[in-house]
């Protein structure tokens, strides 16, 4: 049975930090690429960044690039999103995705992805 659980969102003030989990089971993370999304009241559910199976090359959207920052542990099963400098328009519900590929995570939107978790709140209070 396929499994994606996010944990670590929360309420923290402008300018602090946040670490997301995404804990998977059920296929073997090794080969799949993660992408992490999130969707905000009343908006779309938007990528936030990725980091590909094959090399952990990593991509971000351009409004949190030097903000956010993806990586892996294999042997965990487990994935993370470390974010900094957190702003009010960084709330939202996040969300980790997985899809089966050695490709280079850049090219795969949203509806690329195959497993999904529940997703997490981040609230950035100003």
């Amino acid at each position: 049975q396929v499994q994606v659980v996010e944990s670590g969102g929360g309420l923290v003030q402008h300018g602090g930090s946040l670490t997301l989990s995404c804990v998977t089971s059920g296929f073997t993370l090794d080969y799949h690429t993660i992408g992490w999304f999130r969707q905000a009241p009343g908006k779309e559910r938007e990528g936030v960044g990725c980091i590909s199976s094959s090399d952990n090359r990593t991509n971000y959207v351009g409004s949190v690039r030097g903000r956010l920052t993806i990586s892996r542990d294999n042997a965990k099963n487990t994935a993370y999103l470390q974010m900094n400098s957190l702003k009010p328009e960084d709330t939202a519900v996040y969300y980790c995705a997985a899809v089966k590929t050695y490709l280079y995570c850049r090219g795969y939107g949203r509806d690329d992805y195959q497993y999904w978790g529940q997703g997490t709140q981040v609230t950035v209070s100003s």
